[in-house]
This record gives C-alpha cells, sequence and structure tokens, in this order.
C-alpha cells in the first residue's frame, strides 16, 4: 500500500504536501514546528492535519509491517496464489487483513485438523462435490479403528469439523457476517448472579439492551468495567429478534454453501453443518471481535474526551507573575501554606489549624496575615478539596479583620497536587520540605500559571477523563503528550523561569537538555540572547532549529528573542527594517503600520509568503498569549454542603470536567453536579464540548439533589423549567413518575439526575 497516496486521500491534500510532511517527521521535527515553521514546505498543513498525518501514518506503517510478515508466512507454506496475495495487498485495516490470514495462520491442534489427520478430507470433499450422495453411505468407507473413527458418527463429525473450519475462516463470509451483526446487533448486560449488593453502582445496568452500533462511548466502558469485575455478564445478540436472526444468518451461511432446498440427498446434512458453522465458529468469532470493536471505539472517543478536557484545562487563564499564598485545605490534620514570588520561588510555609479539632481559628487568621503582610501577597489560591469552604470562609474572615490588605482570593482545583507532592519531581525541586507541604506549592503556582505547575503532573492523574484506568495506556499516554506538547508550544516558554518539567515540553528539547538548560543558567545566568543556547551542552544545531522560536527572552539582547519569530527568520525583518527605513524597536507593537506592509514585497526563495504573514501578525503583539483573560469564579455564601442546597437556587460555579454525556460542575459544596448533555442549553447539543470546557465560569439551576447518593442535578439552559403545583420542576415529575421499561436505554428524559451516565462514571 502506498503510505502516502492513501494519507493524501484521507486528508484531502496533494501527495507532495504529506510527502514533505512525513520526511519532516521521519527527520525528528515535531507537529508544532512544522505547523509553524514550515508552512512553505507543507504546503500551509495546520496542527490539526498533522496530528492525524502523524497518527494514520503509524497505523499505516504498522500495516504494512503486518502485511509483509503475513505474505512470507504463506509463501513460507507455498500457499500464495496470485489471487490471494492480491486481496492481501489492498487491505486497508488490520482486521481485513487478519481475516484472509486465517486460514493460514499457525493455530494450535484444532478438531478439523485431527479429522484431516485422520483422512476424512476427502470425506467431506466428496459430500460437498455431490450433493445427490447419501453421506452415511459414503462415510461407512472411511471407518478405521487404528485413527478413532469407529462409526459412521465419527467420520461424520470430523467432515463437518472440516468443513466448518473452512467456513469460518472464508474472509468474505466472516466479514460480511460482522458488518451484518454490527449493524443490527443488540449488546444484553445483566448482573451477576448473586452480585446484587456489591453490583450496585452498576444497577442501571442489571437489565439493559442497547444497539452495539449506537452506545456511547461511557456506557460501554461502564458495561466492560462491570464485566472485568465480574458484576455483569455481557451478552451479544445478533439482533433485536435473537432467534429470527440466528435463523437468518444461518440461511446466509446455507446460500455460502450453494445449500439449496432440493431435496437432494445431502442438503439436510449440509444445512445441519451450516447451522453448526454459524452458532459454533462464526458467531462466536463476531461476539469477540465486535466486543472488542466496541470497546476499541469506546477507547478512541475516551481519549479523546480526556484530550480535549486537558488541553482546556492546560490553556486555562493564567492568573499572571503575582506573589501568591497557597492553601491546601485540611479538617484534621491542618491547612498547609506556602507563599511563592511572582517566579513562583517558594518564600515561606506553614502550618494552621483552624478547624476541629483543634479549632484555632483567630491563630490561623494572625498567621496568614503576617505572612500576606510580609511578603506583600496579592493573591490566595485555595484548593478545591475537603475542607475547601471551611477554608474560604477563614480567608474571608481575614479579609473582614484586616481590610487593609488588598489580596484576592480564588479556589482553584487541587486534582493531582498530591500526585506531584509525592513525585521524584517534588523530591529534587524540594527536598527539605515535607511532602503534604509541597501541594500547597503546586496550588499557589496553579493559579499563577496553570500550564506551567500541571506538566509536572503525569496527565491520567489530573482527573479530567473519563474511564481514564480503562483504555489503552500506550494510545492515551500518545495522545495526552502530543496535547501538552501542542499547549506548551503554542504559548512558548520564558527560557529564564521555566522549569526543567515545563523546559522538556519544548519542541526539540529532550529531558536530559532540558536539565542542562537549567544548569547553564543556574550558573552562568540569565540568558540574554537566544544564541547563547547553543553553548548549553547537547543542545546541537537540530534542538536548537526546532526549540529556539518557542523559547522566549524577555528583557534580553534583542527585542525579537521575546517573540514567535524563528531566529532563522531574522532576515526577513532586517530586509523590512532596511526597505522601511524604521528601527526594530518602533516596527514592534506599531499595529497600523505593519498592517500597511504588504508581506509579498518581503518574500524570497527561503521564506514565502505564509511566513512573511506570520512575522508581521507577530509583530503586532510579540509573544501574545492564546490563554483567555484570567476570571475567578465567586462561589455563593452559605452555600458550603450540599445540605445548604434547595431546588431552583441559581449558582454560579466551575466545569471540573466535560464527559459526553454532560459536564460536572463544582459550585462549592464539596461534591460536583452533574449538567447532563440534555440540560447543558436550550438548543440541542451533540457534543458537549461544542457548550462548555474545562475550566470554565459557568451559571447553573439546581434541579434536583439527591442526599443518599450525594448527587447534585443542574441546569445551565437560560428558559427554567416549568413548575409543577408541588413546585417540582417538570423533569423532574417526569422522571420521578418514568416506569422502567424492559430496553432500559437512558434517554434525554432521564437526564435531570442522568442516572446510569452519573453512576457509570462513578465520580
Amino acid at each position: 500500500m502506498d503510505v502516502i497516496q492513501k494519507i493524501a486521500g484521507e486528508l484531502a491534500v496533494h501527495q507532495k504536501q504529506v510527502t514533505a510532511a512525513v520526511a519532516l517527521l521521519d527527520e525528528g521535527a515535531t507537529v508544532p514546528f512544522i505547523a509553524r515553521y514550515r508552512k512553505e514546505v507543507t504546503g500551509g498543513l495546520d496542527d490539526i492535519q498533522l496530528r492525524l498525518l502523524e497518527e494514520r501514518l503509524i497505523y499505516l506503517r504498522e500495516l504494512n509491517s503486518r502485511r509483509d510478515t503475513i505474505l512470507e508466512s504463506i509463501t513460507t507454506q507455498n500457499k500464495l496464489t496470485p489471487a490471494l496475495e492480491q486481496a492481501i495487498i489492498e487491505a486497508d485495516t488490520k482486521t481485513r487483513l487478519e481475516d484472509l490470514y486465517l486460514p493460514y495462520k499457525p493455530k494450535r491442534r484444532t478438531k478439523a485438523q485431527m479429522a484431516r489427520e485422520a483422512g476424512l478430507e476427502p470425506l467431506a470433499d466428496n459430500i460437498l462435490d455431490d450433493r445427490n450422495c447419501i453421506p452415511e453411505q459414503l462415510a461407512a468407507s472411511y471407518i478405521n479403528a487404528d485413527k478413532a473413527i469407529n462409526d459412521v458418527t465419527a467420520a461424520l463429525n470430523g467432515a463437518r469439523q472440516i468443513i466448518m473450519e473452512r467456513i469460518s475462516e472464508d474472509a468474505e463470509l466472516l466479514s460480511t457476517l460482522r458488518e451484518r451483526t454490527w449493524q443490527k446487533g443488540i449488546i444484553q448486560s445483566e448482573v451477576a448472579k448473586g452480585k446484587e449488593l456489591e453490583a450496585a453502582k452498576f444497577k442501571d445496568y442489571f437489565d439493559f439492551q442497547e444497539a452495539i452500533n449506537k452506545i456511547p462511548s461511557h456506557r460501554a466502558l461502564a458495561l466492560f468495567r462491570g464485566r472485568n469485575e465480574n458484576l455483569l455478564n455481557l451478552t451479544l445478540l445478533p439482533g433485536t429478534d435473537d432467534k429470527q436472526e440466528h435463523q437468518l444468518c444461518t440461511q446466509y451461511v446455507a446460500r455460502h454453501l450453494q445449500i439449496c432446498d432440493t431435496s437432494k440427498a445431502a442438503d439436510a446434512w449440509l444445512a445441519e453443518t451450516a447451522r453448526f458453522a454459524w452458532k459454533v465458529k462464526l458467531f462466536t468469532r463476531i461476539d469477540l471481535d465486535l466486543k472488542q470493536q466496541l470497546r476499541e471505539a469506546a477507547e478512541l472517543e475516551a481519549i479523546r474526551v480526556f484530550a480535549n478536557n486537558l488541553k482546556d484545562l492546560l490553556l486555562a487563564a493564567p492568573a499572571g507573575p503575582k506573589t501568591t499564598l497557597g492553601l491546601d485545605p485540611g479538617i484534621r490534620t491542618g491547612v498547609k501554606v506556602a507563599v511563592v514570588d511572582a517566579t513562583g520561588k517558594l518564600l515561606a510555609t506553614e502550618t494552621i489549624y483552624p478547624h476541629p479539632p483543634r479549632n484555632q481559628w483567630d491563630a490561623s487568621i494572625n498567621t496568614l496575615a503576617k505572612l500576606i503582610t510580609q511578603h506583600q501577597v496579592e493573591l490566595v489560591s485555595i484548593g478545591n478539596g475537603t475542607g475547601s469552604r471551611e477554608t474560604d470562609q477563614l480567608v474571608s474572615d481575614l479579609m473582614k479583620q484586616h481590610k487593609g490588605l488588598k489580596f484576592s482570593k480564588i479556589t482553584v482545583s487541587e486534582a493531582g497536587a498530591s500526585v506531584y507532592s509525592a513525585s521524584e519531581l517534588a523530591s529534587k525541586e524540594f527536598p527539605d520540605i515535607d511532602v503534604s507541604l509541597r501541594g500547597a506549592v503546586s496550588i499557589a503556582r496553579r493559579l499563577q500559571d496553570p500550564l506551567s505547575e500541571l506538566v509536572k503532573i503525569e496527565p491520567k492523574s489530573i482527573g479530567v477523563g473519563q474511564y481514564q484506568h480503562d483504555v489503552n495506556q500506550i494510545q492515551l499516554a500518545r495522545s495526552l503528550d502530543a496535547v501538552v506538547e501542542d499547549c506548551v508550544n503554542a504559548v512558548g516558554v520564558d527560557i529564564n523561569t521555566a522549569s526543567a518539567a515545563l523546559l522538556k515540553q519544548v519542541s526539540g528539547i529532550s529531558p536530559s537538555i532540558s536539565q542542562n538548560i537549567v544548569a547553564f543558567r543556574d550558573q552562568q545566568g540569565a540568558f540574554t540572547n537566544r544564541k547563547q543556547l547553543k553553548k548549553v551542552p547537547r543542545l546541537g544545531e537540530k534542538a536548537y532549529e526546532q526549540a529556539a522560536g518557542f523559547l522566549r527572552i524577555m528583557n534580553g539582547d534583542n527585542p525579537l528573542d521575546a517573540s514567535s519569530v524563528h531566529p532563522e527568520a531574522y532576515p526577513v525583518i532586517k530586509d523590512i527594517v532596511k526597505k522601511t527605513s524604521t528601527p526594530i524597536t518602533d516596527l514592534i507593537g506599531k499595529q497600523s503600520f505593519l498592517r500597511s506592509l504588504e508581506a509579498s514585497d518581503y518574500t524570497n526563495e527561503e521564506f514565502g509568503l505564509p511566513t512573511v504573514t506570520d512575522i508581521l501578525q507577530e509583530l503586532e503583539k510579540p509573544g501574545r498569549d492564546p490563554r483567555p483573560e484570567f476570571k475567578s469564579v465567586t462561589f455563593k455564601a452559605g452555600i458550603e454542603k450540599i445540605t445548604d442546597l434547595k431546588e431552583g437556587m441559581t449558582l454560579e460555579g466551575v466545569v471540573t470536567n466535560v464527559a459526553n454525556f454532560g459536564a460536572f460542575v463544582d459550585i462549592g459544596v464539596h461534591q460536583d453536579g452533574l449538567v447532563h448533555i440534555s440540560h447543558l442549553a436550550d438548543a440541542f447539543v451533540k457534543d458537549p464540548h461544542d457548550v462548555v470546557k474545562t475550566g470554565e465560569m459557568v451559571k447553573v439551576k439546581v434541579l434536583e439533589i439527591d442526599l443518599p447518593r450525594k448527587r447534585i442535578a443542574l441546569s445551565m439552559k437560560k428558559e427554567a423549567p416549568v413548575e409543577s403545583k408541588s413546585g417540582k420542576s417538570e423533569q423532574v415529575q417526569a422522571k420521578r413518575s418514568h416506569k422502567p421499561k424492559q430496553v432500559k436505554t437512558p434517554t434525554p428524559a432521564q437526564g435531570s439526575m442522568a442516572n446510569a451516565l452519573a453512576k457509570a462514571l462513578n465520580k
């Protein structure tokens, strides 16, 4: 298969664009570098196209490698015919390739193989060739006690095994029946016998059915998790009418064997063989294949959701370089305190005990006041874990008692902070600081710059996915690493303040080189220009080419070093300066003047129109940050726990996670509420990511509170639900009066609590 031609067709671009991009990737260039600085080479392929290209390149190369292995194996067996070879060459999926290889794949000794060894293959051939024969009469001559063929029945059973194996290994038949079952099949789940109490979290799947090709990824993964925990039994039905569909598929197999109702002597025996082939061989394989297909599709969708959420979280608005006090709330163990300066450097730590059992409220306020005064703290960052609202109240009392202190308080997600605290990276960064206090440092820094801090944490531990521990971990890691790489390079990195953890995400910078950059900076002082990068040990020309444009040097020797203009393109700016007789310092930021220039006037053989256009745009706002302006959410006073909520309340909250079935929102009561997809907007919503993003502030209305299960149903609809005489919303009334059906497929009408979905996520 021509990989270049295939990818070009899928992306609807020219083959030369794909050829150029593949060559750059093979040379070690990263997607961010190619997308930003090699537009002329690739014909302007953007980062999304390049990521798709990269994924398909990996898949198709693996496919070709497997194809070569299969061709070699069949050739060694002397069974490769021109037709088979052509079919293998034309196979465009791994599934199709394996179907074709199935008859030739080395396998353990089967019943069919034992029948062949007993000399029964001629019997099978004779029955297939002569439908007028009487199978029992033919079989009589194959009785052979030495080969354990003691009677006619044993001989016919052996012949049947041979025919069944041939049928089950027919690639075309298998493919057709697999696709038919995918279109018509039903996945059914039941609670495992005697596991009703243990499987309570899967209650909605105790008697559940849904079309296999329509079940959403989160429900599919919930079913597989229940099965893997031996709490649910999963069954694939070939259609809504199980018995009829089995009969139809059996008839299809019979037609494949050219069995006609002509009352020929062998027809009845062959029809029974077709029925066995479908039930025992074909459907058993299709059952495994389609469950695997469903799982893989669900995993890919879950990975996509996780990647989208991670991107939104990493590109959340930074509060900026301000001295910040971080509070990691705790009740019994105390509240951990850390103060960091504008660059994130740790200044002070403390532990206070405002909550029971010590109740040192006033002493805690005094301690915080001293730290804020001493270090001129501008921001207080409060983790949203256990004790968050109580700690928020502590800071509110501090603001009332010390009105002269000018600072703002913001609640931030502390997801992953404990993972960072116990990591090797944190140990190296703060070897003399207690593990518990490191979390407070992380909480302070993630308010200043979420991206810089969150890259220190394994993406899976940030907690913005669905079923991330159930999916293919290699694919997940590859996808999340790509997101981190794209986000870091889109924002750019200040080389004089960045940690090694952040630097290693820059295009072309390996973990060892990032350590060398930090060591060089510590020894030689701050970088004053990009050329100094070449003096860093092991940072060669290739790494410099990849990284230089994404590394920023603020207030350095050359103002262009603070921009995303690559050093290789500085000659273009020199040309602009020369032709316009305008000093570089007068060019930067002069929007009206820059927009009056014609980019085509400054192109040459090396730098085309796309690059020059990018340069002019960058000069308008050098080093621009693509992240939004910082805003903070204000939780409603007096609403601190789930028992404080009432149906109909309107509250502010922050989106903590977006799944395919809706969005989870932190409203400050230690339990995220769920806005089901049916309540995200007044209009129909296909994908929740089209409406909300992780980290976004939203206004929500409380629809229903389930205290025993600690579940909160929220709505973002502008139109308020119509109230009934009882005061309950119509949506809630409808749900409570809803009678369960035999096929328990959740619908929007059930969305007020989204029980099946929320439980499946088991948040």
